[in-house]
């Protein structure tokens, strides 16, 4: 049964690899209601003019516009004034500039920032820059068992030295939904200020900034159904008033003279230069399209999503629910016993359903749960029953056909392998003509690319695989989503490099086999000069790999050249 919502999304009547679009990476963005594309589309077509500046109708027009809008999301989340509503590009901008203006101004050595181990990075990382700017100390509240907050602990590591609490209202890893009213309040006893990341929380949920009582309140657009690069802080009046500027420019100022400039009032001192226009008019539309709906409904809805997808994925062998909290938003986190979560997005992804796998830029959150990542499957108001019974289907074939092939590669290593490498290589043809080229045919055989990912998977097989002693983290490669481990040796008689590299996702070692058909056992110079990009144009790989594989792709074949210019005037 299909939801009646997703008729308004033109997208979701597109097909994915041939099939319909299942959309399941909702906590990533949301997918644009005919509405929000229209809204955008007749302000560039009917009212494209600078806002706030000019004294011509078009003008007036799009200001009128824009200040509506913004009054929407005061209403949208219960602020007392429009003026507490500042328009930025999304929650992390809203985020940086909470810590470089307030947390800059009022923090000193000593004082300490309270978040959680569940934050997105966006609400880590500005906090560590301010923390080694002003000599703040930043404390972490960890997690229990269920992936909910440990709220005793939280109250432990509260004192009069907390000068801000910052944490999320709703986790984009687990779905759990944080007690934010109860911390503020014992936050606040404490003097502290107090800032939600409400990202993946306004979709779901209503959400009142005064009955939360806190001090700071920010969300992106483009998880609400409207554009990318468009997002909301809401702040008290009185806290924004005394805060300096972030960014300056037009706009935010006052009056500007050689000798001084003074600033606008809140909330245009926050907003310098001319502000995505489009992106505040599309979010009023996103605003209006979901309060068009029963919201009540719409929770119920997911909700029953969810329950129906958790108890799908518990029949799985050796399938793992990360985040068991009883009180989540429609986000299921899992794990498949030797399975990499890459290799079960991709084939996912030749089903045409969309999940998100990895870290979801939540890291410590990983470190603390001891994985490297996950599959994530979010749902939002146009996913329907049939969406929960088509990846539950696909991932019963997908764990069922992947668990049979687990022991993958031979591990050939051995003591005195550097100086082995060339011969193991020569039993394990890597390299040479005729392997690329029967490579190069097995591959565009395949005419749909799920076929033709299974083939790359089963390249795996020729990849010899490390042992675990040598899967260590001195030899891990940055910049690939999944774990690679990178070891080479130089052959000085004959000029030639060779390589070992192992991953622990089956489409990365297959792919890893693509990059060492053409690099493993050539001489330094050759390596540097290497057209790998073309090599992937043949295989018709770059339309197709995802910018994560891509990237890892490409930082193995970067490693490898600076490993060749290391030999290259040996």
């Amino acid at each position: 049964m299909s939801s009646p919502l997703r008729y308004q999304f033109p997208i979701l009547q597109e097909s994915a690899n041939g099939h319909p679009l299942v959309w399941l990476d909702n906590a990533a963005t949301t997918q644009k209601p005919r509405a929000v594309i229209n809204a955008v589309s007749s302000y560039y077509e009917n009212a494209n003019a600078n806002v706030h500046r000019a004294t011509h109708a078009l003008s007036a027009k799009a200001t009128h516009q824009f200040e509506e809008a913004r009054e929407k999301v005061r209403q949208f989340i219960n602020a007392e004034s429009a003026s507490e509503i500042i328009w930025t590009r999304g929650a992390t901008e809203a985020l940086n500039l909470l810590a470089m203006s307030w947390g800059t101004t009022h923090l000193q050595e000593g004082d300490e920032i309270l978040l959680s181990t569940m934050e997105h990075h966006a609400n880590i990382v500005p906090w560590q820059q301010v923390a080694q700017q002003t000599g703040a100390v930043i404390k972490v509240i960890p997690l229990n068992d269920k992936g909910e907050l440990d709220l005793g602990e939280f109250k432990n590591l509260l004192s009069r030295q907390t000068k801000i609490l910052s944490v999320t209202h709703v986790s984009n890893a687990l779905g759990t939904i944080n007690p934010v009213k109860d911390m503020v309040a014992h936050a606040r006893k404490m003097g502290a200020k107090t800032i939600i990341d409400g990202s993946q929380a306004v979709a779901h949920f209503p959400v009142d900034v005064r009955d939360i009582n806190c001090d700071f309140y920010v969300f992106s657009g483009h998880k609400v159904y409207g554009p990318t690069g468009i997002g909301v802080l809401y702040g008290r009046h009185e806290l924004l008033a005394e805060m300096p500027p972030w960014q300056t420019g037009g706009e935010m100022i006052e009056r500007v003279s050689f000798s001084g400039t003074t600033f606008n009032r809140p909330p245009f001192r926050f907003e310098a230069g001319t502000p995505n226009i489009a992106g505040v008019i599309g979010m009023a539309a996103a605003i209006d399209f979901l309060m068009e709906q029963n919201r009540s409904s719409l929770m119920q809805h997911e909700q029953l999503l969810r329950v129906r997808l958790e108890n799908g994925l518990d029949r799985i062998p050796g399938l793992h629910r990360i985040g068991t909290s009883s009180k989540k938003t429609a986000v299921v986190s899992f794990v498949v016993d030797g399975i990499h979560g890459q290799d079960i997005g991709t084939m996912l992804d030749k089903r045409g359903i969309a999940v998100r796998t990895g870290h979801h830029c939540a890291m410590p959150l990983m470190e603390a749960l001891g994985l490297s990542g996950t599959v994530r499957a979010s749902l939002g108001c146009y996913n329907s029953i049939d969406d929960v019974d088509q990846i539950v289907s696909a991932l019963k074939e997908i764990v069922e056909e992947l668990g049979r092939e687990r022991d993958y590669g031979k591990e050939i290593y051995t003591e005195g392998w550097e100086t082995e490498l060339p011969d193991l290589y020569a039993t394990a043809p890597l390299y040479n003509p005729q392997y690329l080229s029967s490579l190069r045919d097995t591959l565009l055989t395949h005419k749909n690319w799920q076929d033709r990912y299974r083939s790359i998977m089963q390249l795996a097989w020729d990849l010899p695989k490390l042992p675990d002693e040598m899967r260590v983290d001195d030899m891990r490669l940055s910049g690939c989503e999944s774990t690679v481990w990178m070891y080479h040796h130089y052959n000085a008689s004959e000029d030639t490099l060779h390589f070992a590299i192992d991953s622990d996702a089956r489409i990365i070692r297959g792919l890893i086999v693509i990059v060492m058909s053409m690099l493993n056992g050539r001489k330094p110079a050759e390596l540097v000069n290497c057209d790998v990009e073309q090599l992937f144009g043949e295989l018709e790989l770059s339309n197709h790999l995802s910018p994560s594989r891509g990237n890892g792709l490409r930082a193995i074949v970067q490693e490898i050249r600076n490993i060749a210019h290391l030999y290259i005037h040996t």
